[in-house]
């Protein structure tokens, strides 16, 4: 009984590497064809007047060349004259995406609230109420877009970006005062990605199917789908660099575990923004540099706001040995439960990051990381799950600066 125990969270782990390499794999093929597609659609050039493809009801075409052929897409205004055998429908790479997603947040998160979920500094919740608020922001998050987007205000991009930006910053903000910093970050991307597939699966598709249905019934399709499926579309690829940075922002607690995470992630959800909308007007012939500009000068902005103080000064004379058998302690009490070869901390199977610390070499040889994750990042221990204590921070600095012996 005891192994199989042991058992549970290796194979959790299992799991975890399993759906994360395919949520990676899913998300690439998403967002290349986004990227693409919203390429291609800043980059067709209209036919000559009066020419065949005009006359075709084609609105824009391109000449491409890659891996040895070429290519030449179209786009319709609205829909061909007859419609093809063979349509391909770009949507399984958005629901894949999302399911994967949302398996791989239940595995690390939700299966093991208390250690990645719940801050008791911040909050002392119970693991379901942890849950509960997270899977709220989805269903809050996509009801206040959706409702914004059918608003007149929808129809107006830069009032509406601001507005919906506003929102995720409002929703990060309240996130960081009841989860664990790197929780309320996952989850605000969480809140976006089910924006995006809502997007695909309750409005592009459905567009895209009536469009196909009137065709297929011998009608002209309504345009209005296309209009809407475009605006959306256009929405994803601007949440697009904000989604993935929060998607690796767990390997970097310097953000989370700050103060303001929340202004900081805002910060950097502008920066991306800002990234974005470059790229989107080159692709339409305009080369604004001031865009990237802002972004990287934004990203600098927050990099010195947050950079850790100097450290403490050491204690001068202190006894090493005795100096190092408390650190030892400390370590042993806060952070060995996880970091040693057989983790007694639930949920975890082994070492986080292959570091282990269960005994005075490893401690020494690890030294500098201690340093830097529990005292300059204060990253560590995970959602400051086992206490340490900001004096018992201080007594690793001191001895750290005293030369780790």
């Amino acid at each position: 009984m005891e192994v199989f125990g042991y058992l549970i969270p290796y194979g959790l782990e299992w799991l975890n590497l399993i759906v994360r390499w395919l949520h990676v794999i899913t998300g690439i093929a998403w967002i290349g064809a986004s990227f693409y597609f919203v390429w291609l659609d800043n980059t067709i050039r209209p036919p000559a007047p009066g020419s065949d493809l005009a006359k075709k009801g084609v609105s824009g075409e391109l000449w491409a060349v890659h891996g040895g052929g070429f290519y030449n897409p179209q786009k319709y205004l609205v829909a061909p004259a007859e419609l093809p055998k063979e349509l391909h429908w770009f949507k399984w790479e958005a629901y894949s995406t999302w399911l994967s997603g949302i398996a791989l947040l239940t595995i690390v998160y939700y299966f093991n609230a208390q250690a990645m979920m719940v801050d008791k500094a911040v909050a002392d919740l119970s693991s379901w109420q942890a849950i509960g608020i997270g899977i709220g922001s989805l269903v809050v998050g996509w009801t206040v877009y959706d409702l914004l987007c059918r608003s007149p205000l929808g129809q107006r991009d830069l009032p509406f970006g601001i507005v919906m930006f506003l929102f995720l910053v409002a929703s990060a903000y309240v996130l960081n005062k009841y989860l664990s910093g790197r929780a309320a970050y996952i989850h605000v991307g969480a809140m976006i990605g089910t924006m995006m597939v809502a997007n695909v699966l309750m409005l592009i598709i459905p567009g895209q199917r009536k469009m196909v249905a009137a065709m297929m019934a011998g009608q002209k399709p309504d345009p209005i789908h296309g209009l809407k499926a475009k605006q959306r579309s256009v929405h994803n690829n601007y949440f697009t660099l904000p989604v993935l940075f929060i998607m690796i922002s767990n390997h970097y607690a310097m953000t989370y575990r700050h103060e303001h995470a929340w202004a900081v992630l805002a910060g950097i959800m502008a920066a991306g923004v800002l990234i974005r909308h470059f790229f989107n007007l080159r692709h339409k012939g305009r080369v604004e540099w001031k865009y990237p500009a802002a972004g990287v000068a934004l990203l600098a902005a927050v990099a010195i706001a947050i950079a850790p103080n100097a450290p403490a000064a050491s204690v001068a004379g202190a006894d090493p040995a005795a100096q190092f058998a408390q650190v030892q302690a400390i370590i042993t009490q806060r952070c060995a439960t996880c970091h040693a070869e057989h983790p007694t901390q639930p949920g975890f199977a082994s070492a986080p990051a292959g570091i282990m610390l269960h005994n005075a070499g490893l401690i020494h040889q690890n030294a500098a990381k201690i340093y830097q994750q529990s005292v300059q990042l204060k990253a560590m221990p995970i959602a400051n799950l086992t206490n340490m204590t900001d004096a018992e921070r201080a007594q690793v600095a001191a001895w750290f600066e005293a030369g780790a012996k």
